[in-house]
């Protein structure tokens, strides 16, 4: 029984975030008419009036991000040419980026290198524990267990350094740029600012569940190391 108590809590601690991130972001993304413009409209009218120069804003099929190598804000089409708070709420969290990249935030470049790096740490890892037994088999001298454990590891250990500088990130692109914006802008009417809140929070934590997901496959490596 307490096995399955256990695996209930693993499936909240890794599903649980995703799915109120997506609930919130369904449940007020109902358009409204009385909204002056689309997240789109609000993201350009951002960038040129914070004076983020050389910033664009484009409609992507691949998630609401902004991509600090080509400088431009990505909105999914529904955010893009929507008029809900969702849209609104994620249009600002989006440009938070652009203005901590403006600001030369040194947290957002750190990810901006980390993230390749992390990638290819992962991909040599995984490609050498492909490739371990056939070393074996022609050298025939098996590879130490821990050797293999440390090459699937690597990869792990990198993503996680990418969660522990993301994190923080994407909480200031909500709460340190998007928030103060939207509030002394006056783009969101006082009666909804405590929804905006909710949203921009799930906005920040967008990245949990990835996280989670990497902390429970750190530590079940790491106990299978520690068995040896």
């Amino acid at each position: 029984m307490s096995w399955v108590l256990g695996l209930g809590v693993l499936v909240v601690l890794v599903f649980g975030p995703t799915l109120w991130v997506r609930w919130v972001m369904v449940r007020h993304g109902e358009e409204l008419p009385n909204m002056p413009g689309t997240g789109g409209e609000l993201a350009e009218h951002l960038v040129s009036s914070l004076g983020l120069s050389g910033v664009g804003v484009e409609v992507t099929e691949f998630g609401d991000h902004y991509d600090p190598l080509e400088r431009k804000v990505r909105l999914t089409e529904d955010k893009f040419n929507g008029k809900s708070l969702t849209a609104i709420a994620v249009a600002a969290h989006e440009v938070g980026h652009a203005m901590q990249h403006h600001q030369g935030d040194v947290r957002l470049l750190v990810r901006t290198k980390l993230v390749p790096l992390a990638d290819r740490v992962a991909r040599v890892g995984s490609a050498f524990m492909w490739a371990a037994p056939v070393i074996g088999i022609l050298t025939r001298h098996p590879m130490p267990f821990w050797v293999l454990v440390l090459a699937g590891l690597s990869g792990l250990i990198m993503r996680m350094l990418v969660h522990l500088v993301t994190l923080p990130i994407e909480w200031d692109a909500s709460f340190g740029k998007a928030l103060p914006v939207l509030t002394a802008g006056n783009y969101v009417p006082q009666r909804e600012r405590q929804v905006v809140k909710k949203i921009l929070r799930a906005a920040a934590l967008t990245y949990v569940a990835a996280a989670m997901a990497d902390v429970l496959n750190l530590a079940r490596w790491t106990t299978i190391l520690l068995r040896r």
